[in-house]
């Protein structure tokens, strides 16, 4: 039977006990292929299934004494099954236990990463629609461009998650696969038949070669992959940072009753969660860049990456797991706050709409050049003054030549800064 664990809890996959549990589920399949090709007699199997169970706290006894998890794991087995545990590990090596078990942890944990990734996906998905028709301000390079959508922001961030997952179900897939073939990878003591048989058991591929060890790359994929997702989670806490800025201000994290947000200055409201989420994320990248380390071993097989993999698999996927919690709860709780949304947006005084003035004046005729000149030197004037950019355009006879009212207020509309993103969320597959 494969290993069962809590929904709730990406650590329960990391236990010993969940560990242990997956070693016997590979070495029972093993066995089930190895009696169907008349390796291990009925009766012997009949009792191996059952007989075989284990202690998490004796195995570990045990391994102070042979210095080896293994061996002290088949020794604790043998202790419950009796002779015939004579069959169990047959023809085996540690790594094909070790390895196979790895995959079926990953893949476990892979698998609740994507329920909240999903999760994760609908909160940003909902805030989108919410917030599709509400005007704000672009900024690029953190400089105030044109408007465009607030939902954009959301919808952006929903897009990208949804290749998240297509990358997640990619690596968990090239994770998901065992290996029964002996101490160098060749099949000297069990046919390939086994392996296979035994992997069909565990509901995972077998792989297509392999030394001692399965190949590294498979986990460092697996890593890297949940680095780039932690990336997207870094770039949607860095954007609400900024937004949550006091001159800013168009959204915040939600502040609970009772919470508080410095010890010295009581009217202080901190976006902590945000900025935990940026540095966890230099965690995920920094274990995915020892999962490369990780794949370059000596000859058939070093030790190197054991210890290594003990430590980044199941950090790097309670971690993510924990970000996808907490950020989902951000999304779904943010607040928004329109007014300030709206001010920000005419902050500048109507010098959002520069190109599309110059746009106008090049239709009617004005050449690039000097349309550019007139409109950035009226720009200039309007944000070291504070004049209105519409009025200091209706002021310019030499402008007005080439644009009518009906113009300006063509010019000076924000209209079209909405009128393609039903296109963009269809495209998307948001509705």
């Amino acid at each position: 039977m494969i290993a069962r664990y809590s929904k709730k809890e990406m650590e329960s996959i990391w236990t010993s006990q969940n560990r242990y549990q997956c070693w016997l589920d590979v070495e029972l399949a093993a066995c089930k292929a190895m009696n169907k090709y008349n390796i291990i007699p009925d009766d012997d199997l009949k009792n191996i299934l059952g007989k075989a169970d284990f202690n998490a706290d004796k195995i570990d006894e045990i391994e102070l004494v042979t210095k080896h998890d293994v061996i002290a794991f088949l020794t604790n087995v043998a202790e419950y099954v009796g002779e015939s545990a004579r069959w169990i590990h047959y023809g085996m090596t540690s790594s094909d236990v070790l390895d196979t078990a790895t995959a079926l942890q990953c893949k476990q944990a892979g698998e609740l990463l994507l329920e909240s990734m999903n999760k994760f996906c609908e909160a940003l998905k909902t805030r989108a629609l919410e917030y599709k028709d509400t005007l704000c301000i672009g900024r690029s390079h953190g400089i105030h461009a044109e408007p465009t959508s607030f939902g954009l922001k959301f919808a952006l961030w929903y897009d990208e998650m949804q290749r998240n997952l297509s990358r997640m179900k990619s690596a968990i897939e090239r994770i998901s696969v065992g290996q029964i073939s002996g101490a160098v990878g060749n099949y000297a003591h069990l046919s390939p038949l086994i392996e296979e048989e035994t992997c069909r058991h565990l509901k995972i591929k077998p792989v297509n070669i392999a030394t001692q060890v399965i190949q590294r790359d498979r986990h460092a994929e697996f890593l890297n992959v949940i680095a780039i997702i932690g990336s997207t989670i870094e770039k949607i806490a860095i954007e609400i940072r900024h937004l949550q800025r006091t001159e800013v201000l168009e959204a915040e994290e939600n502040f609970s009753k009772g919470q508080k947000g410095s010890s010295a200055m009581p009217h202080k409201k901190n976006p902590i969660t945000s900025e935990q989420m940026s540095g966890l994320a230099r965690l995920l990248r920094t274990n995915a860049l020892a999962s490369i380390e990780n794949n370059a071993l000596w000859h058939e097989r070093d030790i190197s990456h054991s210890s290594v993999e003990r430590i980044i698999l199941p950090d790097s996927t309670i971690l993510l797991h924990y970000m996808l919690d907490k950020m989902t709860a951000l999304i779904a709780n943010l607040t928004v706050y329109p007014e300030n949304i709206k001010r920000n947006l005419e902050l500048t005084k109507g010098l959002v709409f520069s190109q599309v003035l110059l746009l106008k004046l090049a239709e009617k005729g004005s050449s690039r050049e000097n349309a550019y000149a007139q409109v950035q030197k009226h720009a200039l004037v309007c944000w070291q003054e504070k004049i209105s950019f519409r009025k200091l355009i209706e002021g310019d006879s030499n402008l007005m030549e080439y644009l009518s009212n009906n113009d300006l207020d063509e010019v000076f509309s924000y209209h079209r800064y909405l009128k393609n993103v039903d296109y963009i969320y269809k495209r998307i597959g948001i509705s």
